[in-house]
């Protein structure tokens, strides 16, 4: 359903010159699995969703969405995926489910299924009671869900969200895991960044751990436990960091 084929992205920087945010980067996921990328800030892991989401060109190397080459059809690929960005950017005049509504629009759906789609997911996220409320009058947690909703609007088969849960509370945050599982018991392919450890091993199936732009390992929770011999996964991420600068 996602299939990265060495993808690598280079920015250009004034005062260190060529950075490789994304190295090579290779790896599958398939329908119906939650593929975590683990990482430090600025490790690679939004560069790495930002390509797979077609938002940026890739320097070389290819991804696909659902059989569909993102390089060469990008805005095909995108019909396809519900991206969700580090930030909501959402209009803070839009009541939240004109804002839901408004992107049902953009993507082509009909009045009736974008109206029926829209209560599907007020109800899904529970966000019923602030349905008439102005975007900037919600809190950060509403923000997000609103954020989730217009992502999931078109009820797209693949999902890439980008650390969903930063910043919110306990119980925002646990609303929105909740909703990742329910869309995985759909069948729904979802790949999604965090640098929070017990999140990505409670929700995750595999995790693919991206250090200075490279992904340095791939594996169930268990196994990058089991690889690095640690019983914490906050110990198994540090230690495969650890290794690996001392490999450089």
């Amino acid at each position: 359903m996602i299939k990265s084929l060495e993808l690598t992205k280079i920015f250009s920087d004034k005062k260190r010159g060529q950075v490789v945010a994304v190295n090579k980067a290779s790896f599958e996921i398939t329908p119906g699995e939650i593929f975590g990328l683990l990482g430090l800030n600025g490790a690679g892991k939004t560069t790495t969703l930002r390509l797979l989401a077609g938002l940026l060109k890739p320097n070389s190397g290819t991804a696909y969405i659902c059989g569909i080459d993102v390089v060469k059809q990008p805005e095909k690929s995108k019909a396809r995926l519900g991206f969700l960005t580090g930030t909501t950017g959402l209009y803070g005049r839009l009541k939240a489910i004109e804002m839901i509504k408004y992107f049902g629009r953009l993507y082509g759906m009909s009045e009736s299924r974008t109206e029926q789609r829209s209560k599907e997911l007020m109800e899904m996220l529970g966000m019923t009671e602030f349905a008439e409320t102005r975007c900037d009058k919600l809190s950060s947690g509403t923000k997000q869900k609103v954020s989730i909703a217009r992502t999931m609007i078109h009820d797209p088969e693949v999902i890439i969200l980008d650390e969903p849960t930063a910043g919110l509370d306990v119980i925002s945050s646990r609303a929105v895991i909740d909703f990742i599982n329910a869309e995985k018991a759909r069948s729904k392919t979802i790949v999604f960044s965090t640098h929070i450890m017990h999140e990505a091993e409670k929700l995750c199936d595999r995790i693919g751990v991206i250090h200075e732009g490279s992904i340095i390992d791939i594996g169930t929770p268990d196994e990058l436990k089991n690889k690095t011999g640690c019983a914490d996964m906050d110990d198994a991420f540090v230690k495969m960091v650890g290794n690996n600068n001392e490999q450089h």
